[in-house]
């Protein structure tokens, strides 16, 4: 995995980078704790926050086979999605660290877990800690996570994954910054006394986190406002964590105190976790929905609910940056068809144009949930576009495709133009149309799956022979149609 970040955010003078670290690392007073088994650390640059960064990495008092690294996504906007890079080893100026290639296998099964490569190689977040320990750890497999902004209940699957995966020779490390003060930051909750209500703030997040429940971290947050990038990583941090691990401060400081302005201000701390990835203590994921024919057709009113809940989802990321659920929305439902897995595509349309679409194949989780999630994607995560305003959102129509679940054919002959929405895969490629774009666009079967192949990157004939198919059908319905 090739990093961006040497010569950015760091130097990419190997020796000058060796001899800061160290110098970091000595001048670094922590006690050793050899029961830790999860870090905090801040992931500013080095003059401001690595001696805060030391202290917490000098810590881990042993060495670790496996270091997990979770750090939130500044560079793109990746809603209730992590990505983890397919690669053997991650490099900085000091060397390449070997990735867990099996580990992260098993993440990307997970339907919550994508390789998206430019958050991978941009982020800082998770690579800014890698120079520090790669000194203090010199023998270690890595897995780097981005993480997006997600849902209670994502944290709580993403949760139960890494604790089935990690072993007590595993450290976990949170990349996280905490509070950001002052109008670059569009955060200026108070202008007098602000290196103690700093202090007020950040220490009020720490007893939060102290309490190992991250639904009371997350409320501090958003009732505060208190500007914590990383607090989804925490917050997975968190509902991982034993209920008898013991947390421990190791340094506190912001880069205000550094320079001496705190017009704009972030705050550095560095937090241990003490005990044990006992097994059998691992959370438990929420409870699948209780069961429903996943072909059945939705009701006037369910359609109703599915279309608010997209556009006040897209609203309200938009403009907090967080995955709502519909409660946090109080658009609460009661229907057992919305908790039922199901595919969706949600489709976002002004002035008659496409402007953005994305949505889940294959049946992954609640309905409900997938309509939140898939709305946001296609606001502020299609590639194909850039990403939506809050101003732009009211300009906007919605349109949403419940999914039945994909079904293999026998050839391309069975497809039916105009009912059969198509999944075509060959050479490790794929590509999907739903079951209107044929009509929309005027295509016949041969046309339509031209237009698939070169949508997945083949020859435009590259359909007839050797490739499978796979179809679906789908309820459409949208906000014109009222």
């Amino acid at each position: 995995m090739t990093s961006t970040i040497p010569g950015r955010w760091y130097t990419d003078d190997a020796v000058a980078l060796g001899v800061q670290m160290r110098g970091l690392l000595e001048a670094a007073e922590a006690e050793p704790l050899p029961d830790a088994i999860a870090l905090i650390l801040p992931h500013a640059g080095f003059q401001f926050s690595g001696p805060t960064a030391a202290v917490g990495v000098k810590s881990a008092g042993r060495k670790y086979a496996r270091i997990v690294v979770l750090g939130p996504s500044h560079t793109m906007a990746m809603p209730d999605h992590l990505s983890v890079p397919r690669a053997t080893h991650a490099a900085t100026p000091l060397g390449e660290i070997p990735l867990d290639e099996s580990f992260i296998a098993r993440l990307l099964e997970a339907p919550f877990v994508r390789e998206i490569p430019q958050a991978n190689t941009r982020e800082h977040s998770t690579q800014m800690v890698l120079p520090l320990l790669q000194i203090a750890q010199p023998d270690f497999k890595l897995v780097p996570i981005v993480v997006g902004e997600c849902a209670p209940e994502t944290i709580l699957r993403v949760a139960a994954l890494l604790r089935q995966l990690i072993d007590d020779d595993t450290l976990v490390v949170v990349s996280s910054d905490f509070t950001h003060y002052g109008p670059n930051y569009r955060y200026i909750p108070f202008q007098d006394d602000v290196p103690a209500r700093l202090a007020q703030l950040d220490h009020g997040a720490f007893e939060t986190i102290q309490s190992l429940n991250f639904r009371r971290f997350l409320e501090y947050c958003q009732t505060t406002g208190a500007t914590v990038c990383g607090r989804t990583p925490i917050a997975i941090l968190m509902a991982m964590l034993p209920p008898d691990t013991r947390t421990v401060k190791c340094a506190y400081t912001t880069s205000g105190e550094v320079t001496g302005d705190y017009a704009n201000s972030v705050s550095y701390m560095s937090l241990a976790f003490r005990g044990g990835w006992k097994p059998g203590t691992a959370p438990a994921p929420p409870e699948p929905a209780a069961a429903a024919p996943a072909t059945a057709m939705l009701g006037p009113a369910e359609r109703s609910h599915l279309l608010k809940l997209a556009r006040a989802a897209l609203t309200d990321y938009l403009r907090q940056r967080r995955v709502p659920t519909a409660a946090d929305l109080d658009l609460a439902f009661d229907s057992r068809l919305l908790q039922q897995p199901r595919g969706v595509f949600v489709t976002l349309e002004r002035d008659g144009r496409l402007r953005g679409c994305i949505g889940d194949i294959f049946p992954r989780r609640p309905l409900e949930s997938a309509v939140i999630a898939n709305a946001i994607h296609a606001g502020v995560d299609d590639p194909r576009f850039p990403a939506v305003t809050a101003d732009e959102c009211r300009k906007l129509t919605i349109e949403i495709s419940v999914l039945t679940p994909p079904a293999p054919v026998a050839g391309y002959e069975a497809i039916r133009v105009g009912t059969d929405g198509v999944v075509l895969q060959k050479q490790g490629r794929s590509a999907v149309f739903l079951p209107q774009v044929a009509t929309e666009q005027g295509w016949n079967r041969e046309q339509m799956l031209t237009q698939l192949a070169l949508k997945a990157g083949l020859p435009p004939n590259a359909w007839r022979e050797g490739a499978t198919f796979l179809v679906f059908q789908a309820e459409v319905f949208g906000e014109a149609d009222k």
